[in-house]
């Protein structure tokens, strides 16, 4: 005979985080199990009444995106389902609020004992056995101090709690044989990876322990009506200042795959930022035959052996270039090619031989497009940005600033090295031979678990640093899957088209600057269609100040031309130099709820040009179109080799190359204030952005949610 309710189900085999707890499987959750399972036969009683009379009980959300919390007993509330929940249902409540553990053993006491007509030692024994339940998943939820940690090769599974906090705190770390400072989230560097299924809602407390401002940004994540938590500061929030808190909701509505967060504040994601690993919704299964035996993230970054805070800063006092990197990194480490870089301080990947791995790899870098490989063994591409694509196999990936790519690797020896030991390598692809460039080569090391053999890894063939050409035919060959499942809903027809130019440009100084360290004495900066734009730092943010209709009382607002403002040559090699001055405002565009709009972006050779990854918040785009040269829109869109309608990938950062143009395409049915702009951090700083806003459409669901009641204030 079961208790009364469903009998308690095995949760599943591996857990992810709950607030306590880390990315990994959860030793405690087996052992939880392995209790409830020797208990033996429950308690018999009387099966519940569909409508209890009286309740004190858990309160079900109806909105869909609420995460369910336990009530604290005595609350009076009644269950707004018709029938009451079962046990597993209130244990994976206790699981997901493992803090209200004391009430959710009352719960459990009040919906179950209180209904039972048992004899007093039937009691007696009844309560020990829920006592049990609530706390063996307790523990389970909360995990072992050692559990507490973010590790790369761990943490393949989920459970219903989607819950993570995340404390902004200054730690130190040491690399290149100096230790510095720098701002981490709970003192990792990387950030703790956050794992969701499609569909999934997932609340991260940030709680600022720092002494600087912080925001946060879902890298890609769509975030459907609700701008509030997408992050950018001043756009789409107030920073968290220091001693506050806020707690974001990341909205999982149709990504699948690979993405990141970061934070969004001057250059501090340098140091700030984490993975993102997207399953398929519950009853789903990724669109490939064999199932990755693990997923592992694979974050490039770089390394500074400044502070990143006086990085930022000696570059806008100065009006020069930015200080390039010292290192380039793979999770966080330079690699064994670097001085007090050694075997141990060089992330490791240990394989097994016939297995199948999925690399979540994620450009994190500031200020460059890379080059990856690993060495002896091919790469699957099957997703870019979170969306699928059709499968392709190379040698290398290139990964622009901002862009991730979900890849496996069939783990099969091959090559010259015997001991089973092989470089992963990632390498800058330099645009601009004007521009201070990180020319170095970052290494982890892949090795295989049945060699101990400290030898000498094979090292991987990368295309050349300066190799443009080796980027643009991989990128060519990114393809959406176009599937019955994943289709490609790619708009045919186009409302609204927008001719948009980026330029490194420059600003004159101000007198009390004057000489700057820009070119011509004058001050760095760039531009979309010429206007470089101007963050406001006043009383609120332009997502606030637009929902209150009060857009004009945060700073010089100028509309984003659809066109740029004067028509040349703009690949030229010799450009006048009067086309490299521009002007500052806060520029916007606005477009209708619904409009389907194509945005060509043409890169200029203004002050040598460059390569730039333009990330745009709140959409997934198609990008359609892509060549060399100036962009014609009399010829291109009709030519059947630079348009694709079919199965175009989608994207939410395109790399735009030298020289060159990409035509995208989306539908603006996501309201709100949404931050495009390129994901070199140098670029954007200049003023390499512009800003989206979306109004409102007729129906309720087309509307921008209301603000939470606990935003910060500027």
């Amino acid at each position: 005979m079961a208790i009364v309710g469903r009998p308690l189900k095995p949760a599943p085999a591996s857990v992810a985080p709950s607030p306590r707890s880390s990315p990994t499987s959860s030793p405690s959750l087996s052992r939880a199990l392995l209790v409830l399972r020797r208990l033996g036969p429950a308690i018999p009683g009387r099966p519940l009444k569909p409508t209890p009379a009286k309740a004190s009980s858990l309160r079900f959300p109806t909105d869909p995106f609420a995460l369910p919390v336990l009530i604290p007993c005595d609350s009076g509330r009644p269950w707004t389902r018709p029938r009451a929940p079962d046990l597993k249902t209130v244990a994976n409540r206790v699981v997901a609020n493992g803090d209200k553990c004391r009430a959710g053993l009352l719960e459990l006491k009040s919906i179950y004992l209180t209904r039972l007509e048992l004899s007093p030692c039937g009691y007696m024994m009844a309560s020990w056995f829920l006592g049990v339940v609530v706390l063996a998943f307790v523990e389970a939820a909360q995990g072992s101090r050692d559990d507490r940690h973010n590790n790369f090769l761990e943490g393949n599974g989920l459970t219903h709690s989607r819950s993570y906090n995340f404390f902004i705190k200054e730690s130190n770390h040491t690399r290149l044989c100096h230790e510095k400072t720098i701002l981490t989230v709970n003192g990792q560097f990387p950030g703790p990876t956050i794992y969701a299924r499609r569909g999934d809602v997932v609340v991260v407390n940030v709680y600022n322990q720092a002494r600087t401002n912080i925001t946060l940004h879902w890298h890609g994540v769509n975030q459907p009506r609700s701008p509030w938590w997408d992050g950018p500061e001043y756009i789409a929030q107030c920073p968290i200042q220091p001693g506050n808190n806020f707690t974001y909701k990341v909205i999982f509505s149709e990504e699948e795959g690979t993405l990141w967060w970061h934070a969004h504040t001057g250059m501090d994601r340098a140091t700030v930022h984490g993975a993102i690993i997207i399953r398929p919704s519950h009853g789903k299964k990724y669109p490939y035959r064999r199932k990755p035996h693990k997923e592992i993230p694979i974050i490039l970054g770089e390394w500074w052996k400044d502070d990143i805070r006086k990085v930022l800063a000696d570059a806008v006092s100065t009006g020069g270039d930015f200080q390039p990197s010292d290192a380039n990194t793979i999770n966080g480490q330079p690699g064994d090619l670097f001085p007090c870089s050694s075997d141990d301080d060089t992330f490791t990947l240990p394989v097994k031989h016939g297995k199948i791995y999925m690399l979540h790899i994620i450009n994190a870098a500031l200020t460059n497009g890379l080059f990856f490989a690993i060495a002896g063994h091919p790469l699957t591409v099957v997703s870019s940005d979170a969306s699928y694509t059709k499968p392709f196999t190379v040698d290398h990936i290139f990964i622009d600033a901002g862009q991730t790519m979900t890849v496996l690797l069939k783990a099969r020896r091959r090559g010259h090295s015997r001991a089973g030991r092989y470089y992963m390598a990632a390498r800058p692809l330099a645009t601009n031979p004007q521009a201070t460039l990180d020319n170095s080569t970052a290494t982890a090391v892949l090795e295989y678990s049945i060699h101990a053999v400290r030898s000498q890894p094979e090292f991987p063939t990368l295309p050349a640093i300066n190799d443009s050409s080796a980027a643009a035919a991989y990128t060519a060959r990114l393809r959406s899957l176009a599937s019955k499942e994943h289709p490609a809903d790619v708009p045919r027809s186009v409302d609204e088209h927008m001719l948009v130019t980026l330029a490194v440009n420059e600003i004159a100084c101000a007198p009390k600057e004057a000489p700057c360290k820009g070119p011509h004495g004058n001050h760095f900066a760039a531009s979309l269609n010429n206007i470089s734009f101007e963050t406001p730092h006043g009383g609120d943010s332009i997502l606030g100040a637009y929902y209150r209709s009060a857009l004009r009382g945060v700073g010089k607002k100028m509309d984003l031309p659809d066109n740029p403002p004067s028509t040349f040559n703009f690949t030229a090699d010799d450009l006048p130099p009067e086309l490299a001055l521009t002007a500052r405002a806060m520029s916007v565009k606005v477009l209708a709820y619904g409009t389907a709009v194509e945005v060509v972006l043409q890169g200029t050779t203004i002050l040598g040009g460059d390569s730039h990854p333009i990330h745009l918040h709140g959409f997934s785009f198609y990008v359609v179109g892509r060549g060399l040269g100036n962009f014609d829109r009399h010829q291109h869109p009709a030519a059947g080799a630079m348009y694709n309608l079919v199965d175009p990938p989608h994207q939410n950062t395109v790399s735009i190359p030298k020289n060159g143009w990409v035509a995208i395409r989306f539908r603006a049915v996501n309201p709100g204030v949404w931050f495009m702009h390129c994901h070199f951090e140098r670029h954007m700083v200049w003023g390499m952005e512009t800003v989206f806003i979306v109004k409102d459409g007729n129906t309720r669901g087309a509307k921008v949610m209301p603000p939470p009641p606990n935003m910060p204030s500027c």
